[in-house]
């Protein structure tokens, strides 16, 4: 399979899978199931809960200003891009995270906010990073292991103080650079974790273990952890897009969270094509804070070109 394929997979898969999951949030598991108990029948971009039908949530809407930001600036400008969240954060987007509302609003400049909010709550690993994460997964991937996991750690710290996030938001970035170079992604899970920081590397041991089931799970799934380790599960117990994504959804809690990471692995897995039209098609990203623009399935299709291209050699030094 092409890498285009891929990368396209990974951007426009992770869109779907918030667009489908954001109208089951919070809601019981198997709700997803008992309202479409046909796989294929059609209707599951159903909107509700305040969103449209095909309206991507305030997952893709970040993961559309991180990915601007690496193309218009050149490369990872940190203070641009948190700058681009507290616009768009002042805009009153239908939907933002508490933990990240907070620290786009606390008068912190970029570089302390995270940290000053979890010095003080002692709480931010929430999966407000790791929702984001498919656009910058995508970019970093050519410049390799150590530059992709670096990017997505320094990115997760503009709005999560906690390194859990920012470690859970590297094993991404990991696992969709190894699927890019046509890597079976869980295989290369052995080899990712002996990566992350020691402190961290047990609990996400543990999420990520082939046997592993999202009951086994400590926190609510809008925790990195048991979100990453649900998206992981998805993807191992199923043998397509539409199958991973509604297992994902199938979970109940943070739907839409848990079906973006799933959506983001399981389209790079397995490439743009086996993406459903269906769900395709009534695909949006409103852009609060951006004079209106609003991104439908062409304009997330170019993102996903250009960003696959990758930083230069300079940038990813």
């Amino acid at each position: 399979m092409k890498r285009i394929q891929r990368a396209a997979g990974a951007v426009v898969g992770s869109a779907v899978g918030d667009a489908l999951g954001g109208p089951f949030e919070f809601g019981p598991r198997g709700a997803f199931t008992a309202r479409f108990p046909t796989p294929g029948a059609g209707g599951e971009m159903c909107g509700g809960g305040g969103w449209d039908p095909g309206e991507a949530t305030d997952d893709t809407q970040m993961a559309v200003l991180v990915a601007e930001s690496l193309l218009e600036r050149g490369g990872l400008d940190l203070p641009d891009i948190f700058a681009r969240f507290q616009r768009w954060a002042a805009s009153e987007p239908k939907d933002i995270g508490l933990q990240t509302e907070d620290v786009l609003t606390n008068g912190m400049p970029w570089d302390l906010a995270a940290a000053i909010h979890f010095q003080t709550n002692q709480r931010a690993a929430g999966n407000g990073s790791l929702m984001r994460a498919s656009t910058s997964a995508v970019h970093f991937a050519a410049a390799g292991q150590e530059a992709t996991m670096d990017a997505a750690r320094r990115i997760a710290a503009l709005t999560h103080g906690d390194r859990a996030a920012w470690e859970g938001t590297a094993i991404f970035h990991e696992l969709i650079r190894v699927t890019l170079e046509d890597t079976y992604p869980l295989t290369a899970l052995p080899d990712i974790l002996a990566l992350v920081h020691p402190d961290h590397r047990g609990r996400y041991a543990t999420v990520l273990a082939p046997d592993w089931h999202p009951d086994q799970a400590t926190e609510f799934n809008g925790a990195v952890w048991p979100c990453l380790g649900s998206a992981v599960w998805a993807l191992r117990t199923t043998t397509s897009f539409e199958d991973a994504v509604r297992a994902a959804i199938d979970l109940g809690g943070d739907t839409d969270t848990v079906a973006a990471v799933t959506g983001g692995l399981a389209g790079a897995h397995y490439g743009l094509n086996a993406i459903p039209a269906r769900w395709m098609q009534p695909l949006h990203v409103p852009l609060p804070g951006c004079d209106g623009r609003v991104l439908h399935l062409a304009e997330l299709l170019d993102l996903a070109q250009r960003l696959a291209e990758g930083p230069s050699v300079r940038q990813a030094r």
